[in-house]
């Protein structure tokens, strides 16, 4: 009798324990600045900065950090024209690094020009998009200007890669289409 009394009662602590715990939310927070964290006082309504917009403008002028290098030529048909006939490659043949260019030409170009610039990458084959030509087509008289113009700006159906090459890593994919298209027409 005592035992069945002692397991009663031990299974009432354990049910009251069991049924207290809300398990939809959690018990115990650590570290809890990241979930309720201190606000600031915005720029907007500091004095530090006059009107407040000093601090969110660059100087004027000024280029951002990184490898970022504004791009003169305007994205216009006039302007690939102009960079056609007037843009050349920046790096000489001692700076020039196909293993560089090559690996970089298959991940964002392969896909749709095909690993040799026949215009018959894995998208062109599985009927995904039509209409790659191949940089060997008589009425592709590409330059290292136009086909930077395109990797900068993008043109017709295929976008710009400005934003995941570098101006460097742009000059070795020109330079590595230059060569591929030489390879063509050989």
């Amino acid at each position: 009798m005592k035992a069945t009394i002692k397991y009663t009662i031990v299974l009432v602590v354990l049910v009251g324990l069991v049924s207290c715990q809300n398990t939809s939310s959690r018990n115990y927070q650590y570290m809890p600045n990241m979930y309720e964290s201190v606000g600031y006082e915005t720029y907007q309504e500091s004095d530090a900065f006059g009107n407040g917009v000093e601090a969110q403008l660059p100087a004027e002028g000024s280029i951002p950090r990184g490898d970022f290098m504004p791009f003169e030529i305007e994205n216009t048909n006039d302007g690939y024209a102009y960079a056609k006939s007037n843009l050349k490659n920046p790096l000489d043949s001692t700076q020039i690094d196909y293993k560089k260019g090559g690996p970089l030409y298959d991940i964002y170009c392969g896909i749709c020009h095909g690993n040799k610039g026949d215009g018959k990458g894995k998208l062109v084959q599985r009927e995904k998009i039509l209409g790659v030509p191949s940089y060997a087509d008589v009425g592709r008289a590409i330059t290292a200007g136009s086909i930077y113009h395109t990797l900068y700006y993008g043109k017709n159906t295929m976008g710009s890669y400005a934003n995941q090459l570098s101006e460097n890593e742009r000059w070795q994919v020109v330079a590595y289409v230059e060569k591929l298209k030489a390879d063509l027409e050989k």
